[in-house]
């Protein structure tokens, strides 16, 4: 009897039935760069309140245009309003007040040069950036567009400006602030984490407190500054979050995961509470926008922001995933390395990327979420290996550190496809010429 026969006795589909099926229900996608026309593939995740955008890699030229296009598509065509990326809320902030117009905030600290500084400063954000001011302009301020941080990594950023908030509003709470605890630690917080382990004190009490003062006051505060005072209470949120992220990191890194996942999807609920018509974009890794509860990461105790969105939102909320075979990627060798241009492998021969690479398809939007479709859904129902490339990148070890399995049918509604792809561009430390003094990358 042959292999392929025992494979089909066995109930799992032969890989030339799931590549047919594949081909079959892939629809070939205009390059990126004709955005409105790459955007209208997306009309149909229109009535969602929250689009998750995915990416196999956090350096790839082709899934930052991708995602701008539909995000751009979704914003004039649908009412999306809200753009919540996986980034630090103070850096994030930045950006939100220039393409909301609004007065920059004074910091000595320019936008984005935490490692790694390329997974945003790059031109390909520029570009949506650039086109988000442009967008939000001739709108009142209410209805503008927000550009958001999910992530908890500002411990220092986020202090400062807690402090900066509260010498402008309540000088003197702002002498009360308790977190002089943290401040041996706020340029290695990493270190605290450590002393934490070893039986030191720990910040934790205080940062609550604060967090707690700030809260208490919020009526008094907020009838000052609405806006202000959201942001300085979210900075502090991120203290608190940062603090405990940073003491449990070493016990494992399922805690310190969720975590993370659980503070950037609490953030995204803040922002969508702001508003009665809220309807968000989040750009995230697909390790964090697939339904971990459809991967081994879930198996193993692990939850995400997809998992939680599809709880809290059902149907309302979509998931995409970003898929490529090989090229180029930005990535370092080593956490807090320098970036390097790395050559990614073509995908492994038992893993879902290389089922879309048979298709022959260069570029495509594959949607199983159509009654129609249900063959394939039950065709991609069984464990697969799926690779993931975050801003670290070792080619030779690639099948311990880069691939994890899935059940791709419930990981994401639909997947975007590029069979071959290119690194981003990284942007230098000037300003770009043409554009105003409130530009907030490279003061």
């Amino acid at each position: 009897m042959s292999q392929t026969s025992l494979v089909r006795r066995s109930g799992a589909p032969a890989d030339d039935e799931i590549v047919t099926s594949l081909r079959d229900a892939a629809e070939d996608l205009p390059p990126p760069e004709k955005a409105e026309e790459f955007g209208t593939f997306f009309d149909r995740y229109g009535d969602a309140r929250v689009v998750l955008l995915g990416e196999a890699t956090h350096g790839t030229s082709e899934f930052y245009r991708a995602r701008a296009a539909v995000t751009r598509h979704l914003i004039r065509h649908h009412g999306f309003n809200i753009v919540a990326v996986e980034a630090d809320w103070p850096d994030a902030a930045r950006i939100d007040r220039y393409v909301r117009h609004r007065t920059p905030e004074p910091t000595r600290v320019e936008a984005f040069v935490r490692f790694p500084v390329w997974m945003w400063r790059n031109e390909e954000v520029l570009e949506l950036i650039q086109w988000l001011r442009t967008e939000n302009a001739p709108h009142a301020d209410a209805s503008r567009v927000e550009f958001r941080g999910l992530d908890l990594y500002s411990l220092h950023a986020s202090i400062a400006a807690v402090l900066a908030y509260l010498d402008r509003v309540d000088p003197d709470a702002a002498a009360r602030a308790r977190y002089g605890c943290l401040t041996p630690w706020q340029d290695d917080p990493a270190h605290y984490g450590h002393r934490a382990l070893m039986g030191a004190d720990t910040c934790e009490d205080v940062v609550t407190a604060q967090l707690t003062d700030l809260l208490d006051k919020r009526l008094e505060y907020a009838m000052k500054d609405g806006d202000p005072y959201f942001d300085a209470a979210q900075n502090a949120r991120i203290v608190r979050a940062a603090e405990e992220y940073y003491r449990i990191m070493y016990r494992g890194a399922r805690e310190s995961w969720n975590l993370r996942d659980r503070h950037m999807f609490d953030t995204l609920q803040a922002l969508m509470r702001r508003r009665k018509d809220a309807k968000a974009v989040v750009w995230a890794h697909n390790s964090h926008i697939g339904n971990a509860a459809a991967t081994s990461m879930g198996w193993e105790g692990e939850f995400n922001i997809g998992e939680l969105c599809r709880t809290a939102y059902g149907s309302e909320a979509v998931a995409i995933g970003f898929f490529t075979d090989r090229g180029t990627v930005a990535a370092a060798s080593d956490w807090d390395g320098a970036m390097e241009i790395k050559q990614v492998r073509p995908a492994r021969a038992d893993s879902c990327e290389h089922l879309f690479r048979r298709t022959g398809r260069v570029r495509t939007l594959t949607d199983w979420r159509d009654p129609r479709r249900h063959l394939l859904r039950e065709q991609l129902s069984r464990p697969r290996l799926e690779r993931a490339i975050g801003v670290v990148y070792r080619p030779d070890s690639e099948l311990l550190s880069h691939y994890f399995r899935a059940v791709l049918s419930e990981q994401f509604d639909a997947l975007v496809w590029f069979e071959e792809s290119h690194t981003v561009t990284p942007l230098g430390p000037e300003k770009p010429k043409g554009v105003p003094e409130t530009y907030p990358f490279g003061l």
